[in-house]
């Protein structure tokens, strides 16, 4: 939004413009009125916006420590060149959202109020209904459509005109503001609410004050700016305002400039998408939990909230964020210096691999800390980038990758860096495992790798592997060697024998029949003794790819083969497979039950019919997969895939099992299950059923099959 109005602004050549921070509520007593015009669009939000903003006055009510709460700007044309306090109206250019909510909620604050004791109705200072009425709903002294503060377009006007009023809307409106009005006064309706915390929630409201004056700016480039692509305040522009609002004038300067501002310029030239993934990836490192992208803001305040109640000071989180966005754009966005280190973040990059980012920050920052060297950091960066092609080559589903990554970082040991990542890698089972060389090279010599998402880079690193002089593969296109042509000529049909057709399908876009080429249009679809022979041929060819097909008198499925098996040794070797002895491996990795605590430390699970159910379960469940641990933890036992999905709560009369899964997504046609979300118990889930030793526990176990497969079903 900043960047819109500044652009604007630009644009058209002008200061006139004013954009100020300003307590939301006052600019709403300020104003005689605000319109919103015809042609904007219906009030539109829905309850997820709505409990979003409730929350956050909530939040800012209950924390004395937050001096205010930033909530968006409103753009308006003042109607003349007065201040506020004239009787015009002034016409909402953006921010009508927002604001009809925070009168919706005024509303129902309102109608609480007024319900109470004539001596309690006024639990904040300026907050009693006559108050509220007067200064942010009504203009007292007018009548008609001038007597409301907010004027919204086409039904919402009439339905919000009642609700202020105190009335019933006529029946037949339907409208979002009926809608969320309800919701409000749902939330009110809550006898544990406080409502002073509400009312000094609504006192800390700021919003940026965007003021047009008519004549001189043009609120049209101003809309266009801002709303034509529908976009929201991009995650930078809401993370920075909400770090940096509540701080004072000269903090807010001094941190923008030395930390935010640098941080900025690192990702100039990037898509906006690249710092909503870095964010992403930064509080995956700092929480654990991977936040949804759509999430990110909401991720961060939340961490911010954390941060601060621990008395760190927002300078100190900022500074933080800095430093990640530094290595991130160093291994992200190409701003490597160091040349060894370079070309290893470029292949990674063009790979596409960025659910390794979580990781990858955290080897980057023991890099910077000394604790890993150079040469070791590299040898990291190409075992990953070599288990993420090689699994991309092999078709393993990329689901859950992601979580992969999130939680590699927990099986380094720092003592023993690099034997830890190998170990880690070679000990991943199942849907995780590291493909082996004979899986790799079966896949490189059978499967269609021309339709290969990544067939460029593969071709490309073939070619280029080891050469000092790079050769830019960008400029040849990709040759069949044996052509795509459905009716081949009498001569390839000779070569191939009399199964061509079937021996055509089989190979044609297999590794061994593809090439790269300056010729593609002049090769055609000629016998391969002409394509080899032709000015720019086979045998003229100074690409690598080409060696020894000039020497080769015809192209036959044992030359396809015999090309295909080469070149797939050279991948294993490019994209190798770490190795490590049985010893080494032992040494490093965790084993699948590890823990300082033990069975003996649950007494509930003793006795001898428990513990038979209990192992009994332990045993089903770990042979969902063999990536599936157990850890016996002081208060219950985590069953964990890649985190835990199933958590066994002992009990004296049960075992509680808290399934990592919402209750909407369990099919449980015998209502066994219960929704605990927002209650406080032990286990990680929001879903809970119990299991005894009469249960079915065939049917039990179902349940915790779907845990684990919700976990392992996205990414």
């Amino acid at each position: 939004m900043a960047r819109a109005i500044t652009a604007c602004a630009e644009k058209q050549g002008n200061q006139a413009m004013k954009a100020v921070d300003s307590h939301l509520l006052t600019l709403l007593k300020a104003s005689s009125q605000f319109i919103v015009p015809i042609y904007q669009r219906l009030y539109s939000w829905q309850v997820t916006e709505c409990a979003q903003l409730w929350s956050d006055i909530v939040r800012a009510g209950t924390d004395e420590r937050l001096g205010s709460h930033f909530t968006g700007s409103i753009v308006y044309v003042a109607r003349d060149q007065a201040t506020n306090t004239s009787a015009e109206p002034d016409l909402i250019i953006d921010g009508q959202q927002r604001i009809t909510t925070v009168t919706l909620i005024l509303a129902a604050l309102v109608e609480r109020l007024s319900q109470l004791p004539r001596g309690e109705q006024e639990p904040y200072d300026g907050f009693s209904p006559r108050k509220i009425r007067n200064r942010y709903l009504l203009n007292d002294d007018e009548e008609g459509e001038r007597q409301h503060k907010l004027v919204l377009s086409q039904s919402d006007r009439d339905a919000l005109f009642a609700i202020v009023q105190g009335v019933k809307p006529a029946d037949g409106l339907t409208t979002r503001v009926i809608y969320n009005y309800k919701y409000f006064q749902n939330k009110f309706a809550d006898p544990t609410l406080d409502l002073v915390q509400v009312c000094r929630g609504l006192d800390k409201l700021i919003v940026v004050d965007v003021k047009l004056e008519r004549g001189v700016d043009n609120p049209q480039l101003v809309f266009e700016a801002m709303n034509s692509t529908g976009r929201k305040l991009s995650q930078a522009d809401l993370i920075r305002n909400y770090v940096l609002m509540d701080l004072p004038t000269k903090e807010q300067t001094k941190i923008y400039t030395a930390h935010w501002r640098p941080m900025e310029l690192e990702f100039v030239g990037a898509s906006d998408s690249k710092f909503d993934e870095f964010v992403r990836h930064y509080l995956t490192v700092k929480t654990g939990d991977i936040p949804r992208l759509d999430d990110i803001y909401e991720a961060f305040k939340d961490y911010a909230t954390t941060h601060v109640q621990a008395d760190e000071p927002i300078e100190s989180l900022v500074v933080d964020l800095r430093e990640y966005a530094h290595r991130f754009c160093a291994m992200a966005l190409g701003k490597e210096k160091d040349p060894k280190l370079r070309p290893v973040f470029r292949d990674l990059d063009q790979i596409r691999a960025d659910v390794v980012y979580p990781f990858l920050l955290e080897a980057y920052t023991d890099y910077e800390l000394g604790t890993l060297g150079t040469d070791e950091l590299h040898e990291i960066v190409q075992m990953v980038t070599s288990y993420v092609f090689r699994r991309a080559v092999c078709r393993i589903p990329t689901n859950s990758l992601n979580k992969t990554f999130a939680g590699f970082a927990s099986a380094v040991r720092k003592d023993r860096y690099v034997d830890s990542v190998k170990s880690h890698f070679l000990s991943m089972r199942s849907y995780r495992a590291f493909p082996t060389d004979e899986e790799f090279r079966a896949s490189l010599t059978t499967t269609d790798l021309y339709n290969f998402r990544r067939r460029s880079y593969l071709l490309r690193q073939l070619e280029n592997h080891g050469r000092k002089e790079r050769v830019a593969v960008e400029e040849y296109t990709i040759e069949h060697i044996l052509p795509q042509n459905e009716n081949l000529s009498p001569h390839w049909r000779q070569a191939l024998g009399q199964d061509w057709q079937d021996l055509q399908r089989k190979y044609l876009h297999t590794l061994g029949n593809l090439t790269l080429t300056g010729y593609n249009s002049e090769y055609s679809d000629h016998p391969f003794t002409t394509k080899r022979d032709m000015p720019g041929g086979f045998k003229d060819s100074p690409l690598r790819l080409n060696a020894g097909l000039g020497q080769l008198d015809a192209w036959t499925v044992d030359e396809i083969e015999r090309r295909g098996d080469r070149l797939a040794t050279d991948a294993i070797a490019i994209w190798s497979r770490p190795h490590l002895d049985a010893a080494a491996i032992e040494g490093t990795r965790l084993t699948r039950s590890e823990s300082r605590f033990t069975i003996e430390d649950h007494p509930y699970l003793l006795p001898p019919r428990r513990r038979d159910l209990f192992e009994k379960l332990s045993t089903e469940t770990m042979a969902l997969d063999p990536g599936v641990t157990r850890h016996f933890l002081k208060l219950y036992v985590a069953f964990k895939a890649e985190t835990n999905f199933v958590d066994v709560v002992p009990q004296k009369a049960r075992l509680r099992l808290s399934l990592n899964i919402p209750i909407e997504v369990v099919n449980d046609e015998r209502g066994l299950a219960k929704d605990v979300s927002g209650k406080g118990r032990w286990g990680n889930g929001p879903t809970e059923v119990s299991l005894f030793e009469d249960s079915d526990f065939a049917y039990i176990m179902g349940l915790v099959r779907q845990a684990y497969e919700y976990q392992m079903g996205g990414d």
